[in-house]
């Protein structure tokens, strides 16, 4: 008894010791992960209301975006093309916070401020689609800037849900009239579309539908017809075609070959691949479009980068490097081919031609009217200096020399305050150059280079005419009598004064996306939206984007003047069918090099100092055709002409 009076009391007074302890134990570990916790509490958020039509991109990010796991939204190689990241740094996405369209619609207010709800809201209809078709829709007649700002849905520019709602009747109706599917339906192009978790979490079927992987898709917003008002903001009662980027696609040869907007601006991966996130079961989808929707803005998206803070952007710097990078290779290697070529050259005048193919599905530029192309070719003697430019742009980038009105087409360059211009020129009710989008009544200029396939003919050609000027011109988009060749030559006919040395040539074409041209009226005026932009702009990198080149180096001038009178260069035979010809010098000036030119002067060979007083042996080109050698020493130059046949 007194044994377990004891234990008891032990135990007893153990209990009272352990009290006065804090026991520190493990952290409990919790079941989910943080990206699983994130992944439900983004499927538990309230799907769409009745009486809404629009998710905000949010919504689509947890399954379309970036796969923490690496198993969805990537291809075989594991690279992450997931539709978000792609999609958030394009103008698509900024299309809503864009500063150039603020304040370009502000200017339009301040200029016809009688005309102020209307304007807003049809710019809004495509830049901003979800946020007005939702205000349209709950009985609205108006949705302005100042709706805008405070509304998420509008500022989710042109997103997810503003296409893939888009309904199959689309195709007929354009500036900024957009079918919407108001029946909850969200299309895609895969059939047999996984239903169950955006019907539970999003409030949205998902519909297979053709027309999501169809040009028509973008027809509502790129095409667009503007209502004319004279200078004192009345109506006319006529229109004006502000840009008509899918006709000039259906006066084309690319319809018909099956070349779509989407297989330039969203191209394929060629794998096939998982397109949610969550779904370890999901069935790998083919073909997949990536969302970069590359175009030539590349001058926005970097303005838009470098003031993303305050415009209210949070997207990472590598996406917009990422989308500009796309921009940059569709405008230099998916836009044009281009050539120089060497015509002759007489003892005073030099020929050269620049010929330029569009291969884009439209016309070159296209879209906004500010949008032009600059062809700069510059010639240099054999001392660098300049015998002749075309083209230049000055410290401000503009063109030297530049018609205050505009630049006419030219199918002959011969000045160098002439300048060849791709563009389409807006006139007001007098005829003269207005940037202002509601005064644009005639046409004054469009020589922009038409698609290939593109016709004079074709039934929707009254919205993507050519001007006047462009189609005098016997090789605009014509071979012979035949058009649709998509190409433009320009002659550049250059005077060289007896000039006899070796000439050098380059040719370039520039990209300009805002040229200042276009901004001067706006900039005249002052308003918060323009005030931002102005400063935005001039602390900006205006350089044109170079989108070609080509050069001619070491060409022959004066090749009339062959004659060598002592025969101080000797050549045989001058008429050959075989691989090589012999030569010797007979003067004393010290030698610098033998070289080969064609009949135009285009240089193929040459040999530095290896030559000697006796016979010499020089090789000639495979292909037939008359050559000339030249012989340069420390004092003349010799020519001999060379037939090959």
């Amino acid at each position: 008894m007194k044994n377990s009076l004891l234990v008891l009391g032990v135990l007893c007074c153990l209990i009272l010791i352990l009290s006065n302890f804090t026991i520190k134990m493990d952290a409990a570990q919790p079941f989910h992960t943080p990206q699983e916790l994130a992944m439900i509490q983004h499927r538990m958020q309230t799907p769409i209301g009745p009486g809404e039509y629009f998710q905000p991109s949010s919504s689509c990010r947890g399954c379309h975006g970036y796969d923490t796991l690496g198993f969805a939204n990537v291809d075989e190689n594991g690279i992450d093309v997931n539709l978000f990241d792609r999609w958030q740094s394009t103008m698509m996405a900024l299309s809503a916070k864009d500063p150039l369209w603020r304040a370009k619609v502000s200017q339009e207010i301040l200029i016809n401020p009688a005309h102020a709800l209307g304007l807003q809201t049809k710019c809004t209809s495509c830049h901003a689609p979800m946020g007005h078709y939702t205000a349209i829709y709950h009985g609205a007649t108006s949705y302005t800037i100042a709706d805008l700002v405070n509304d998420s849905l509008g500022l989710d520019g042109v997103s997810c849900a503003g296409c893939h709602t888009i309904g199959p009747s689309v195709g007929s109706t354009f500036s900024g009239i957009i079918p919407y599917d108001t029946t909850r339906n969200i299309y895609g192009p895969f059939t047999f579309p996984f239903a169950g978790p955006m019907q539970l979490y999003e409030g949205y079927t998902p519909v297979y539908s053709p027309h999501m992987d169809n040009s028509a898709v973008c027809s509502s917003c790129h095409t667009l017809l503007t209502e004319t008002v004279d200078l004192a903001g009345n109506y006319t009662g006529g229109q004006f075609v502000e840009q008509a980027t899918y006709h000039e696609y259906l006066n084309s040869d690319f319809p018909a070959n099956n070349i779509k907007c989407q297989t330039c601006h969203m191209p394929q991966v060629a794998d096939p691949i998982v397109i949610a996130n969550g779904y370890l079961s999901l069935q790998a989808r083919f073909p997949f479009n990536q969302h970069k929707f590359a175009g030539a803005n590349h001058f926005m998206l970097d303005l838009i980068k470098n003031n993303k803070s305050s415009l209210g952007i949070d997207v990472p710097d590598a996406n917009f490097d990422s989308s500009m990078a796309a921009n940059l290779d569709m405008l230099q290697k998916q836009s044009v081919e281009f050539e120089l070529i060497n015509d002759g050259i007489t003892a005073d005048t030099a020929y050269f031609r620049v010929k330029i193919t569009n291969k884009a599905g439209h016309k070159f530029p296209s879209g906004y009217p500010s949008r032009r192309a600059v062809l700069q070719l510059v010639m240099l003697d054999a001392l660098n200096d300049t015998i002749f430019r075309s083209g230049i742009f000055d410290s401000e980038y503009r063109i030297t020399g530049e018609s205050p009105q505009f630049e006419q087409h030219y199918g002959v360059i011969n000045q160098n305050n002439k300048t060849q211009i791709y563009e389409m020129v807006m006139g007001d009710v007098n005829g003269d150059f207005t940037s202002v989008l509601e005064r644009a009544a005639i046409l004054l200029k469009d020589n922009r280079i038409p698609p290939i396939g593109f016709t004079t003919t074709a039934p929707m050609y009254d919205t993507v005419v050519i001007s006047a000027d462009a189609l005098a011109d016997a090789d605009f988009n014509k071979i012979g009598s035949v058009e649709g060749s998509g190409i433009d030559e320009v002659i550049f006919k250059i005077p060289v004064a007896g000039y006899t040395g070796t000439i050098s040539v380059k040719a370039k074409l520039y990209y300009q996306a805002v040229p200042p041209k276009w901004l001067d009226e706006m900039f005249t005026l002052n308003s918060a939206a323009i005030d931002t932009f102005r400063n935005m702009y001039m602390a900006a990198d205006k350089d044109p984007i170079l989108v070609a080149a080509d050069s001619l180096t070491d060409v022959l001038s004066g090749l009339n003047q062959i004659a060598d009178a002592n025969n101080a260069f000797q050549v045989w035979p001058t008429i050959t069918s075989g691989r090589e010809i012999n030569f010797s010098i007979r003067t004393n000036e010290p030698v610098i090099s033998v070289s080969l030119y064609t009949s135009n002067g285009k240089k193929i060979s040459q040999m530095n100092n290896r030559t000697t007083k006796g016979i010499n042996k020089y090789s000639l080109p495979d292909v037939a055709g008359t050559y000339l050698l030249k012989l340069t020493t420390s004092e003349k130059s010799y020519y001999k002409k060379i037939i090959k046949y």
